[in-house]
């Protein structure tokens, strides 16, 4: 598979005092920072670059700032991507939540966990069809081709159960939709679990669901709400995953880094010109 990531991205004339060029790598970015010096606002404008131009530039008049992107290959035009929000806010009354079909969709979360049901099933009929092509020829090797296409869905399945192993919580296997059952035989629903449980979920389920395929993923303190155990399996979770991936994230924690990724951290101000600002040259 080519590889297809965000190579580099420059921000120019942030808040009207600040330039920011940050070279990326193809696995892991993650941005540190002390409080205030911009790193959700990185990741900000940069996700409204990939929903507005892709490749192309972006203005922000809240902030003054002109973003670019450099990809690789450097002639691909856009990239696939994720957001993922990490904080469980209530979700405010609206028209669309009156024509959800589950009203107990109330939070972020939760419906971060609804628009990822529907593409979690679109998901399994995709591998379905997979494995059958792969059955209807007899050699050992189309057999393994068939045994790796549902191996993902596997190691997503058999990671979500270690994970809630300490509270009882197992997948149900038996139903295409995403549920749990409690040692009782209680059947729970997404929107039942704890705002920890919902965010290692929405990140597992959002990497497992991007079959395979080269995706810049975004998060902003995936940390919160996460035990620390947790923070410390994320990164090697998502690899396991999808090593394809690129992960860019904005972080106060240490326990992320913690399993072998400190050289992908990224200090906000190793990054960052201060004073009578200027468009960087082309890389």
């Amino acid at each position: 598979m080519n590889a297809q990531y965000i190579r580099r991205i420059e921000i120019t004339h942030l808040w009207g005092e600040h330039d920011i060029s940050w070279d990326l790598r193809p696995d892991v970015n993650i941005l540190s920072g002390a409080n205030g010096i911009g790193k959700s606002t990185i990741l900000n404008l940069l996700t409204a670059l990939l929903r507005n131009a892709q490749k192309g530039t972006f203005h922000s008049q809240l902030t003054g700032a002109t973003v670019r992107l450099f990809f690789e290959p450097a002639e691909a035009d856009s990239i696939r991507f994720d957001v993922i929000r990490s904080i469980d806010r209530p979700l405010l009354p609206g028209e669309a939540l009156g024509k959800l079909s589950d009203q107990n969709v109330k939070t972020e979360l939760d419906w971060q966990l609804y628009q990822l049901q529907r593409r979690y099933l679109d998901y399994q009929v995709n591998v379905s069809n997979r494995i059958i092509d792969y059955l209807q020829d007899t050699t050992p090797e189309a057999r393994e081709k068939a045994l790796e296409a549902g191996r993902p869905r596997r190691t997503f399945q058999d990671t979500i159960d270690r994970l809630f192993r300490e509270t009882g919580k197992r997948l149900d296997r038996g139903h295409n939709e995403i549920a749990f059952l409690l040692p009782s035989g209680k059947r729970l629903t997404p929107y039942q679990l704890s705002s920890g449980e919902k965010q290692i979920l929405v990140i597992l389920l959002t990497v497992l669901i991007q079959d395979g395929q080269a995706c810049t993923l975004l998060m902003d303190e995936p940390e919160i709400s996460l035990h620390v155990e947790w923070q410390q399996q994320l990164i090697a979770c998502i690899r396991q995953l999808n090593p394809h991936a690129q992960i860019i994230l904005a972080t106060h924690s240490p326990a992320v880094i913690m399993d072998g990724w400190l050289d992908a951290v990224t200090e906000v101000s190793d990054i960052t010109r201060t004073g009578n600002p200027s468009t960087p040259a082309e890389p």
